[in-house]
């Protein structure tokens, strides 16, 4: 008769290590927001004073502005999927498998 040992049978877990790429990649997304947030709040600025003005300027600088935060914010995006991958929460797509280059292009109906 073989005596049963009582506790968990789950293997030695890896212990959680200080990671500088996922600090880098967080402190990136909390730069990139607040970017689009100053230029959020100046292109509102630079809205309000070119509609009251009528100053050319301030609406260049309003475009500069919105520019801006978008970019910000599409960096942020990106940055947040990176960050999601090396975290393990989400996975890259699969690659669509190559065509077979015998096959003729249009599908059946191409090889009649």
């Amino acid at each position: 008769m073989t005596a049963v040992t009582g506790g968990k049978r789950a293997g030695n877990r890896a212990k959680a290590r200080f990671r500088p790429d996922l600090l880098l990649l967080a402190a990136g997304i909390t730069v990139s927001i607040v970017a689009w947030g100053y230029l959020i709040i100046a292109a509102i600025d630079f809205g309000a004073t070119a509609r009251h003005d009528g100053k050319t300027s301030a609406w260049a600088f309003l475009a500069v502005a919105a520019l801006g935060a978008m970019l910000c914010l599409f960096l942020a995006f990106m940055l947040a999927i990176r960050l999601s991958r090396a975290l393990g929460l989400t996975s890259s797509p699969t690659p669509r498998p190559k065509r077979d280059p015998d096959t003729p292009k249009g599908g059946k109906r191409a090889a009649r």
